[in-house]
């Protein structure tokens, strides 16, 4: 049986992390495709929400993972779905808007300047 990752709820529990604080955490975007493509931060691992029940093992498990969405709430569940895997994980606050906000790097695999959708 495949697990599926939680419907939203309460995130006041969960660990998170300022996008200025991620660090040396690997940053896994849980964003669809088509925002990924519109633009992402460089290096980080993508693996859509909608795919994350059928692909949770790519996750490593040798680093501290940071977990975004667009604003926080894609990436809250997927952080919940991720610790029931044993994962360690952190819920990045304010998600990619908080991201750009902070003018922290973003790129986009086309060429085109980077956005977040």
């Amino acid at each position: 049986m495949t697990a599926t990752p939680p419907p939203p709820g309460p995130t006041a529990d969960l660990p998170d992390v300022d996008p200025g604080a991620v660090g040396e955490d690997l940053l896994l975007d849980v964003r669809e495709r088509e925002e990924w493509a519109a633009g992402h931060a460089p290096g980080a691992m993508h693996v859509p929400l909608s795919e994350l029940a059928a692909r949770w093992a790519e996750v490593p498990t040798d680093r501290p993972v940071a977990v975004v969405c667009k604003a926080g709430a894609r990436s809250a569940q997927a952080t919940v779905f991720l610790q029931g895997q044993g994962r360690q994980v952190r819920n990045v606050t304010g998600g990619m808007l908080a991201w750009r906000a902070r003018g922290l790097p973003m790129t986009t695999d086309n060429g085109q300047p980077p956005t977040v959708a």
